[in-house]
């Protein structure tokens, strides 16, 4: 049966229009994106299909250009045009956060975070660097592989604080396993990296952990 042919009610674009986008299922939401289905599976039939291919919603937007082509109803055009609309989010998480002091919207800066770092297959560690008013001047990532105290160079953050003329700073690191919880040498690297700051009166303000779920910070956890 066609989704035309479904009560208005059942139709995932009224339903979200009448409901709100978070009343949707992840098939749902993935059949607007893809908007047409296939020979013999209607769009929420094909989304169905797509999210037990993939595993996960999740997995099917990280996955690489190569590996989405592979199924029916995708291909480059529909690669592109997620890639899009992931980078739309990205910098309507930015703007929000530019907006407003970080430390007056904790929830926008583990928002914005977990949209640079969720997505990225390998460790890679970053800054988001603050005015005197802890307001974004700009975000950074200044590391990529295995992240630990002998890996990270205080002196690149250093001069990259300098560079930005910062005031303050947090820092950020993924977790791609999806296990927020820090190591011990995730908590000596920060202290030893909030101790370098210091000496160029830089304050370091926190260090979240993206993983699964909802970003760690160490300072309200008492890691800090």
């Amino acid at each position: 049966m066609s989704i035309k042919d479904w009560p208005v009610t059942e139709r995932p674009r009224e339903k979200l229009l009448s409901r709100g986008a978070a009343s949707l299922s992840d098939a749902e939401l993935l059949a607007i994106f893809l908007r047409t289905g296939v020979r013999g599976r209607s769009a929420v039939d094909l989304a169905r299909y797509l999210l037990q291919q993939f595993g996960s919603l999740r997995a099917l937007l990280e996955a690489d250009l190569r590996r989405f082509s592979t199924e029916p109803g995708l291909g480059p055009a529909k690669f592109a045009q997620l890639q899009a609309v992931m980078e739309m989010a990205r910098r309507h998480l930015a703007e929000r956060l530019r907006r407003d002091s970080a430390l007056e919207s904790p929830q926008a800066v583990k928002d914005y975070l977990k949209a640079e770092l969720r997505h990225e297959p390998h460790e890679v560690f970053g800054c988001l660097f603050l005015d005197s008013k802890h307001r974004v001047l700009a975000f950074e990532v200044l590391f990529r592989g295995s992240i630990d105290s002998a890996s990270v160079y205080p002196r690149q953050v250093i001069k990259r604080s300098l560079a930005h003329n910062a005031a303050a700073l947090i820092l950020c690191h993924n977790h791609p396993s999806g296990v927020s919880e820090p190591s011990q040498s995730d908590v000596i690297l920060t202290r030893r990296l909030k101790t370098a700051l210091e000496l160029v009166d830089v304050r370091v303000l926190d260090h979240f952990i993206i993983g699964d779920g909802e970003p760690l910070s160490m300072v309200e956890y008492g890691w800090f």
